[in-house]
C-alpha cells in the first residue's frame, strides 16, 4: 500500500493551540507528536510506503537535532520517501542517509530534493512540497502541502498536509494526522470538483 501525508511539524511548539495556519489542539509537542506517530502507525505497515511532502520537523526556539528527528522516525512504520519542504534542510537528509534504520535489508528513507511522479489508477500524480499551478489537464493531479489550513481553489491540488481541509470532505473521516491512500485521494479529488462546481 502506498501512502501520502505533508507538514507534520515535529516538535514545532508555535502550532500548538488554535490558530488560523495550523490549529493543532495539544497541550505539549509531545502529546502532539505522539498523536501523530499513533495516526500513522495505526493505518501503515512495514511493507508499505509512506510519501512525505515536506516539512518533517521544526521548533522556531531549539531547532531538533538530527538525532532527535531521527528517533521520531524510528518509531513510523513502512518505507518512507521524502520529498523536502521549505523546513526541511540537507544536513538532515544526509544525516538520515547515514543513519537509515532499514527494513528487512531495505533502506527505509529515500529523498527528494524538488519532487517526483508516480502514476497509480491511471492517475498521474505529481508530488511536490509546494503547491504547483498545473493549468488543464486530465488525469492528473499535484499532491502538495505547505500551506497547512488553506486550499488552492483547483480540483486538481489536493493538499495532503496534516491540517488540510481537503481532508473535511473524506467520509468518514480519519483521525488527525493519517497518511492518505490513493481511495481517500479519488474521494477528496471528486468531492472537492463538485463543491468548486457549485460555486461558479
Amino acid at each position: 500500500m502506498q501512502y501520502f501525508i505533508a507538514d507534520t511539524h515535529f516538535f514545532h511548539t508555535d502550532l500548538l493551540g488554535w490558530n488560523d495556519f495550523a490549529p493543532r489542539l495539544f497541550s505539549s509537542t509531545a502529546e502532539m507528536d505522539a498523536a501523530l506517530i499513533k495516526a500513522w502507525n495505526d493505518r501503515v505497515e512495514d511493507k508499505d510506503i509512506v510519501y512525505h511532502l515536506g516539512d518533517i520537523a521544526f521548533n522556531p526556539e531549539n531547532f531538533p537535532k538530527n538525532e532527535d528527528v531521527l528517533r521520531v522516525l524510528c518509531q513510523l512504520h513502512g518505507h518512507i520517501v521524502f520529498i523536502k519542504g521549505n523546513h526541511d534542510y540537507r544536513a538532515l537528509f544526509k544525516y538520515l542517509h547515514a543513519h537509515d534504520p532499514q527494513i528487512d535489508g531495505k533502506d527505509k528513507f529515500s529523498f527528494h530534493d524538488v519532487g517526483m511522479i508516480i502514476k497509480m489508477d491511471h492517475t498521474q500524480l505529481i508530488m511536490t512540497h509546494y503547491p504547483l499551478m498545473l493549468g488543464i489537464v486530465k488525469q492528473t493531479l499535484n499532491l502538495h502541502g505547505h500551506i497547512h489550513h488553506n486550499s488552492v481553489p483547483h480540483a486538481e491540488n489536493i493538499n495532503v498536509g496534516v491540517d488540510a481541509p481537503e481532508r473535511d470532505l473524506l467520509q468518514p473521516q480519519l483521525p488527525w494526522g493519517s497518511p492518505l491512500k490513493m481511495p481517500e485521494i479519488e474521494q477528496i479529488f471528486a468531492a472537492k470538483k463538485e463543491a468548486l462546481g457549485k460555486m461558479r
